[in-house]
Order: structure tokens, then sequence, then C-alpha cells
């Protein structure tokens, strides 16, 4: 294999197959290795599908990323012709005037940045919300957003197109090779060692996810943690139509808008056999990518409906038929990291994404590749630098 290259990817999740098109795109020479054989469901991008909205909540700092973002999915559409953005709505559920989500007024700033950028939207009160979805049971004293261009991607189908496009443009490939370091030769070249072979580079890109602290030393690896997730898909009781789009949007609720109180899920897309896919966050227990338990549990399973979904929906029952578990690298703000390596300018940090980075993915793959060729983005990812955790 050729051992030379202008740039190396580490990890071919949603950022590094995004960052891999766009760099072959481009014409530079690229290699992309992970440790798997990607799309997988051993990373942060497995089971089947990831919302996409506009009016980001987390700051508005996201708004630029998820717009250009949108613009590439239909780039990526255009050239592949496969299906990857559906669009349903996006509505979002609070119970609470002036609830917290990551340290701020979530569904405030949901809205303060729709205005802000003339993403269109509607706001509503719990009546019109039981009138348009009378899928959830209400308490009385919700209000809602409601976003029109919201919708979800198809992840691994996602991952798998650009992977593609990637391959079309000359980019190479090594998959089921794990990295397990690198080092820097006296030229500035970055030399990466993985099981089976060593490479070098003028640059590369750590878009490892969970994997990433083991590529860094204890000074930067303490920022990034990692926790499991379990999606489960539940099925529906009466007609599937119910909540398949038009009649059901991919949907957000706070009920308490703590960071493990609020919950997610997705209209039924698979029929009557693929049920409704529902998940909730969970940040208590940090967890290890290698040994972590992928298997998600009959208790698991039972306290997801007895909690989150009796008593929050209508017609939908205790069967669960299918339940998977991902990981979440989440930094101590919940913001991302994209940086160069703070001791390794030849170095690139894309991770972690925190649990709502794959709406992003196409336009971070972007930013990475002029990191990689000019040194600097077009979009400003001034928040995003790894210097502001110290």
């Amino acid at each position: 294999m050729q051992k030379s290259f202008e740039t190396i990817v580490i990890g071919l999740g949603a950022m590094g197959s995004a960052a891999i098109y766009q760099l072959a795109k481009r014409g530079n020479k690229v290699l992309g290795i992970d440790q798997y054989a990607p799309p997988h469901q051993f990373g942060s991008s497995g089971g089947e599908t990831r919302v996409t909205r506009q009016a980001i909540g987390e700051g508005e700092e996201y708004v630029p990323l998820v717009l250009r973002s949108y613009e590439i999915w239909d780039e990526i559409e255009k050239a592949t012709g496969t299906k990857l953005l559906t669009i349903t709505g996006w509505l979002f559920l609070t119970s609470m005037e002036h609830s917290k989500y990551y340290g701020s007024s979530f569904f405030g700033q949901t809205v303060a940045v729709a205005e802000k950028y003339d993403i269109p939207h509607t706001l509503l009160d719990s009546k019109e919300i039981s009138k348009r979805f009378p899928q959830f049971k209400l308490k009385g004293n919700e209000k809602g957003y409601f976003e029109p261009a919201g919708g979800y991607l198809k992840a691994e189908l996602c991952i798998e197109a650009q992977l593609r496009l990637a391959k079309s443009h000359g980019a190479k490939f090594s998959f089921d090779e794990k990295v397990i370091g690198f080092h820097i030769t006296t030229n500035n070249k970055v030399v990466v060692k993985t099981t089976r072979n060593e490479c070098m580079a003028e640059k590369v890109i750590i878009s490892s996810g969970p994997w990433l602290s083991a590529l860094l030393d204890d000074k930067l690896a303490r920022y990034f943690t990692v926790y499991r997730q379990v999606l489960f898909w539940f099925d529906i009781e009466n007609s599937i139509s119910e909540y398949e789009t038009p009649n059901f949007p991919v949907w957000f609720w706070g009920v308490g808008m703590d960071e493990e109180d609020a919950m997610y899920g997705f209209p039924a897309i698979d029929g009557p056999y693929g049920g409704i896919k529902i998940a909730s966050e969970e940040y208590i227990k940090p967890v290890n990518p290698d040994t972590v338990s992928r298997k998600v549990t009959r208790g698991e399973i039972e306290n997801m409906y007895k909690s989150r979904i009796e008593p929050y929906f209508q017609g939908i029952n205790k069967k669960c038929l299918k339940a998977i578990s991902c990981l979440y690298t989440v930094s101590p703000d919940g913001k991302f990291v994209i940086d160069f390596h703070p001791d390794y300018p030849g170095v690139i940090i894309a991770s972690p994404c925190s649990g709502h980075g794959f709406k992003h993915s196409p336009a971070i793959g972007e930013i990475l590749t002029e990191l990689v060729i000019s040194g600097k983005s077009t979009l400003d990812i001034g928040k995003f630098r790894i210097r502001r955790f110290k």
C-alpha cells in the first residue's frame, strides 16, 4: 500500500466520511483508516436515523454549519441518486418557560435563533399541539415550536454515500485496521502507526469519536468523556399511519429539561413492522468504548416503556421490536471541538460532537478540508477551539 499521503483521516463516521469526501473532491491525496468497516454500529452513527433542524438551541454558532449542511446533503443526493434527507417538520415541546439544557434556555434560544436567521417556524400552545399531534399525552401546560424544515437523515446511508464519492475521486481506504498512535518527524510530517502498518502525511485529522482519547495525552484526553446511549423501536397498537409522515414529525420533548430528562424520536419510517424510534440521553456513568456492554437489557426496555412511553404517548404498546446502543463523546460544555492540536500543528482534532453533531457533519467536513489546505475556515469556528477549556 502507498505509504505517503497529503492527508490521513482517522475514523470514518459522520465527520471522517464528510472530511475524506471533501478532501478527495478537491484532489487531495487522502487515506481514510477505520478499525471497522464503515458504516458500522460501534461508534456514534448507528441506529438508522439522526435528527436535523435549522434553529439550533445549543447556540447560534451552529446555524451557519447546519444551513450549509442542508446544501451539501442536496449535492450528495444528486451526485449519488440516494435519498438521504427526509423533511417531516421538527416539533420541540417543553413544559417550562425557562427550561435548562446545556446550561441555557434551550427553548428560548431556539426561538431567538429562528427569528434572527429568518427560519420559518410556528409557536403552538398545548391546545394547538393536541389538535395537530394527538399522539402525545400532554399535561396542558406545554408549549411548542414547530419548524417545517426539520427532518431526519439516514445516517448509515449518508456515511456510505460520502465514502463512495470519496473513492470515485481517488481516496484510498484501509478498513479493519486500528490506529494505535502517531508521532511527528523532524521535518514536521505526521507518521500514523496502526496494528498493521505505518503511513505518513502532511496533515492528519483525528475524527475517531469515542476512541479519540486513546490517541491523545492525558492533558487533552480529560476533556472527552464517552457515554453509552440506547435507542429503542416500539410497536404501534393500531394503524401505523398515525405515526407516519405527514401525520407525525421528528420531535424533541424536554419534559423537565434536565439533560437526562429529555427525549426525542422519529416518525415510523419502515411500515407496520418497523415500529417507532424513541430515545433519551444519559450522562451518568462514563464508559470505555472497547469494553462497554453493547447489549440492551430487558430491564432497560421495561424502564423506557414505563418512564417515557406509557406516560407520554397514545397508541404505542410495550413490545420493543429492536434496541441498540451507541456512544456519545461529550466535551465539558457540550460543544464541538474542531481545532489544530495545541502541540502538533499537523494534527487536527474533529470531535466530540456531544450527541448533536450528525446534522452538521457535511459542513464540518468542508471546514476540516479548508483547515488542511489553507489553515483557516470560511465559517467561524472560534467557539469550537480547544483552548477554551484552559
